[in-house]
């Protein structure tokens, strides 16, 4: 319940802040009683497309850590502590990046994510199942894959690709809406009930294959932050890793931090294309022909 309040009420205050934005940019309405203004259109829908991302982007820390109950770790209370954070700080240096904020959170499920606005302003947090179901060489492996996340820079290039698709989702639904309004209904003042009708399942549509063009990306990253997990920890611990998470059935993060966790849901068909990770057995096999 907690997940959704916090989901909703952050989602909302990001409306809110991008409609005030418009507003003091003196964006003019997009809709006119001859048709649409495709410049004040172009400026809504990239406002709206990539303001959303890049605002989400930049409280990615503190949804994480609200939304996951995440313990960062200011001073390590204990052996596995010290651990956990000289693993981040060793792997933080050899990738060439800022040492991340470390933490826990509480969950049966062996997991990890990394988050955060930049490179050099991130946070790793690894679940207490990934603790006491995974031996050391694995975590290690499972801590420098979310490290590689960090360094590659995949929270802004995610924000970035998913700001382009929204706003063309935004655009062209808009677009085609006025254009099944004035053609197909012949309406030559306003816009009726056809526009906005044409408008809700063309950005339906438009959503779901820009979904699928955003989950191939996330799934080629994915890729490749094994390979900086198997840098840096060492191939072999990075293919035990994943072969543990094969044998524990990992379950899935919540939606905003699906993306960065270490393993995501399964699926097949239809599904695989909404996929935010690739299966662990191509993962594996992607590895293991790796030179």
């Amino acid at each position: 319940m907690k997940r959704i309040v916090l989901f909703l009420a952050t989602n909302l205050a990001i409306v809110l802040v991008l409609s005030v934005t418009m507003r003091l940019l003196g964006v003019e309405p997009y809709l006119t009683s001859q048709g649409l203004n495709l410049t004040s259109l172009l400026i809504f829908a990239a406002v709206m497309g990539f303001g959303g991302s890049l605002i989400s982007l930049a409280i990615s820390k503190w949804v994480a850590k609200k939304s996951m109950g995440v313990q960062v770790i200011e001073s390590p209370a204990n052996s596995t502590e010290v651990w956990l954070m000289e693993t981040v700080r060793r792997y933080s240096q050899e990738a060439g990046i800022k040492m991340p904020e470390v933490g826990i959170f509480h969950s049966p499920e062996v997991n990890a994510f990394a988050t955060g606005p930049s490179r050099n302003n991130s946070l790793v947090a690894v679940s207490s199942g990934l603790l006491q179901q995974m031996t050391r060489e694995e975590a290690e492996a499972v801590i420098g894959h979310e490290v590689a996340h960090a360094a590659n820079g995949d929270m802004v290039t995610m924000a970035l690709i998913q700001g382009v698709v929204n706003t063309f989702v935004m655009f062209l639904s808009r677009v085609i809406g006025h254009t099944v309004d004035r053609v197909v209904f012949k309406n030559e003042q306003g816009h009726g009930p056809a526009f906005f009708i044409t408008m809700i399942v063309a950005e339906l549509v438009l959503g779901i294959l820009a979904s699928i063009i955003v989950m191939w990306f996330s799934r080629q990253r994915e890729f490749r932050a094994d390979r900086g997990g198997a840098s840096l920890a060492g191939k072999q611990s990075m293919i035990a890793a994943l072969e543990r998470l094969q044998a524990v059935h990992a379950g899935p993060l919540p939606e905003k931090m699906a993306a960065f966790g270490i393993s995501g849901g399964g699926g097949s068909g239809l599904k695989r294309l909404f996929m935010t990770h690739p299966p662990l057995e191509e993962r594996i096999a992607a590895l293991r022909a790796a030179q």
